[in-house]
């Protein structure tokens, strides 16, 4: 895969995955699709009023499905789409069983805000709130109670309830008769945020301007063992291994075959005539038990407040520093610095040595190509760029003999994103409006530690990725140095903190039949 300059290319129609039946039957359709054809959305953070054996819980989930019903992934709505997922607290309120809820991961019964976890993501560190956190700290959370004295925050969160639809307008009409439906039965819309995909060419861009979501894993399953044969292309023909992004569906999907050449676990209940009536499946459940997680997933949410003028002022007076000190840096612009912190220019074509690669066969940013052979020292997209560190495909290779063995060891840590923007539109990029904006960073992912934590610690937060010393992610880490290699010399810029978190939580992301389980709980 060679590097150029970007030129107009033939476009064709790039190929999609999908689950097959009766798995698109059974899975979130928020899964298989962000739901790009419907750029508006809302995000409902409910909370359940009462104890946890409150009668009555159950009929607010059967209200929900009423008025916001779940999408599946057997098919493209046209106006509407819906997704939910729960907090551990939130599905104890749903009236699971203690025993139903110790067969759940472990960091999703932990919560994101126990002390090991919160050292591990760089949020909290000897009982101090790092840089990339608020002041105070988190607004919201589970609030899930681990430990002698577990973190708390002033608002508990135990769903999360995602409306899509075609117009703001429409969401948030939509957004008022579900809170209206649940009211009479204790929940409450303790938090909001409406969440913005608008594309470009079929892109869509954050609020510091880039392209986003430029990188994501393509799951596929085995179509020569039939009961993996899981996923298909979106001409019907089964999906192969991508090269460079493909993932087992487990990586995904609990009850799936993962990276490790075993069925994801997840959680079970017993096999009572709730279950039974649900329709779980007692595929990889112990002899008695039904397997509440098939085709189910983890949630990782994450409210993350970009600081727009604060970005491009710095870069700014970085930029003219350097030029101040090297005259003939004339080419070093804020634009320039943010490109390379990112790894990609702003219309996401990944930075290469000689400029920019060159667009893919469906004239969109080249995806399908590895930095061992193409960008080598990082004299395009550096080392430290957020995009090197997210998904650093094979260039942390030695040589490019070992280069494929590393691309299979980064893509074992892969997660899907599905987040969107939310506030508005900075207007004067360099201004500060006073205005909350961000991105609401949700991600799906089988196992939480190896994948999503594993790339926050070992990845982005680690300050000797790669061949750096004490440096981290320049974009979503704290205030620090961001090496720039080059020939003759490298250059160090000093960032800023840019993104803070205000909130966030591991969810379950339940299976459709998952969900009529847990609306047929009763006390």
């Amino acid at each position: 895969m060679g590097a150029g300059s970007v030129t107009a290319a033939m476009a064709k129609e790039r190929l999609s995955w999908r689950l097959k039946p009766p798995h698109d039957q059974q899975a979130q359709g928020l899964v298989v699709s962000g739901f790009a054809r419907l750029p508006a959305g809302k995000a409902l953070f409910l909370h359940c009023a009462g104890p946890e054996n409150d009668a009555g819980r159950g009929p607010w989930l059967q209200t929900l499905m009423k008025v916001a019903p779940i999408t599946a992934s057997d098919g493209k709505p046209e106006t509407r789409a819906a997704a939910i997922a729960f907090t551990c607290t939130g599905l104890q309120k749903s009236g699971l069983s203690p025993e139903a809820l110790a067969t759940f991961a472990a960091p999703f019964r932990e919560g994101m805000y126990q002390e090991d976890r919160l050292r591990r993501l760089g949020d909290k560190v000897k009982d101090k709130w790092q840089e990339p956190v608020i002041d105070g700290g988190p607004l919201w959370s589970g609030n899930i109670s681990v430990g002698a004295a577990p973190v708390t925050t002033p608002t508990t969160v135990h769903a999360l309830l995602l409306l899509y639809g075609a117009t703001v307008a429409d969401v948030q009409v939509w957004g008022d008769e579900v809170e209206q439906a649940l009211s009479p039965h204790g929940l409450k819309v303790v938090h909001q945020l409406a969440l913005d995909l608008q594309l470009k060419d079929g892109i869509g861009r954050e609020h510091f301007g880039f392209a986003d979501g430029m990188s994501q894993p393509i799951p596929f399953g085995d179509p020569s063992v039939p009961s993996e044969d899981t996923v298909a292309l979106s001409d019907g023909l089964a999906a192969p291994r991508d090269p460079w992004h493909g993932v087992p569906l487990g990586e995904i999907l609990l009850g799936h075959t993962n990276a490790h050449a075993e069925k994801a676990p997840g959680p079970v209940v017993r096999a009572d005539d709730f279950a039974r009536a649900a329709k779980l499946s007692p595929q990889g459940a112990p002899e008695g038990f039904l397997n509440l997680g098939l085709n189910g997933s983890y949630m990782v949410v994450r409210e993350l407040r970009q600081y727009v003028a604060r970005f491009w002022q710095s870069l700014d007076d970085n930029a003219a520093r350097i030029r101040a000190r090297d005259p003939s840096a004339t080419h070093v612009t804020a634009e320039w610095l943010a490109e390379r912190i990112v790894g990609r220019n702003i219309d996401g074509h990944l930075l290469c040595p000689s400029g920019l690669l060159a667009v893919d066969e469906y004239n969109q940013p080249q995806n399908a190509v590895g930095f061992a052979e193409v960008d080598p020292h990082g004299h395009g997209c550096p080392f430290g760029s957020h995009v090197r560190r997210a998904n650093p495909r094979d260039g942390l290779a030695r040589n490019i003999a070992s280069a494929p063995a590393l691309l299979d060891a980064v893509n074992n840590h892969r997660i899907l994103r599905r987040g969107r923007k939310y506030g508005p539109t900075a207007t004067a990029p360099r201004i500060d409006d006073g205005a909350e904006r961000g991105l609401l960073f949700i991600c799906l992912n089988a196992d939480i530690t190896r994948q999503f934590e594993f790339i926050q610690q070992t990845w982005l937060l680690n300050k000797n990725f790669a061949t750096l010393y004490d440096e981290t992610d320049p974009l979503v880490g704290p205030k620090g140095r961001f090496t720039i290699p080059g020939q003759p010399l490298r250059r160090i810029v000093d960032v800023q903190t840019f993104i803070q978190l205000s909130g966030g939580e591991y969810f379950f992301l339940p299976s459709l039949p998952a969900l009529h389980y847990l609306s047929s709980l009763r006390a």
